[in-house]
């Protein structure tokens, strides 16, 4: 009797467990990224953040990752690689600035992976709203808060660059791109 009671407690235990994780979103892995990205980008070990980037009341995701040929698989996967970095110094035709060479070779590839979500299942839906691959931006590391744009807040993303003087910077989606804006450096 014992035995059979504390089956029916596992049994009760494990069904309610497969309840509570059956609707959950699915992991950031390189599983996922090659899903949506294709087979030359992969995740760099920095964890991945969630915010609504584009103002639509639905949750997006950026994903640090490393892409070795960001433009090989643009048109299968639908995303568009974009270079507001460069851009910002005045050249931004992505089909260049991703020859270049970057100053740090360990970091050669660096790309942030950005997905606008659509509809309930927001980022991870079958058919995302829009998919972005930036390359060129020297990122140590990233994070997102609200910045003031044309007297609206809307979410940016943070970027704390590579390099001896510790620059950061911003990227802000303004409806149509996104645009890189420097901020300054922490004159340590």
């Amino acid at each position: 009797m014992k035995f059979l009671r504390f089956t029916l407690l596992v049994a009760g235990v494990l069904s309610l467990s497969a309840t509570l994780f059956a609707g959950s979103e699915p992991m950031v892995n390189d599983e996922f990224v090659h899903k949506q990205f294709g087979d030359n980008c992969s995740m760099i070990g920095m964890a991945s953040i969630k915010a609504d980037l584009d103002g639509d009341g639905v949750e997006d995701i950026v994903i640090p990752a490393r892409c070795k040929k960001p433009m090989m698989d643009q048109a299968e996967q639908s995303y568009t690689v974009v270079d507001p970095y460069d851009a910002f110094f005045g050249y931004s035709n992505p089909k260049i600035t991703t020859q270049f060479a970057s100053e740090d070779p360990a970091r050669r590839g660096f790309s942030l992976l950005i997905i606008h979500g659509v509809g309930a299942d927001s980022w991870h839906a079958a058919t995302p709203k829009a998919k972005f691959l930036i390359v060129n931006l020297p990122f140590r590391d990233i994070y997102v808060k609200k910045i003031a744009v044309k007297k609206k807040d809307r979410m940016a993303i943070y970027v704390e660059e590579t390099g001896g003087d510790s620059m950061s910077s911003v990227l802000v989606w303004d409806g149509k791109k996104y645009r890189y804006s420097p901020l300054g450096s922490n004159m340590e």
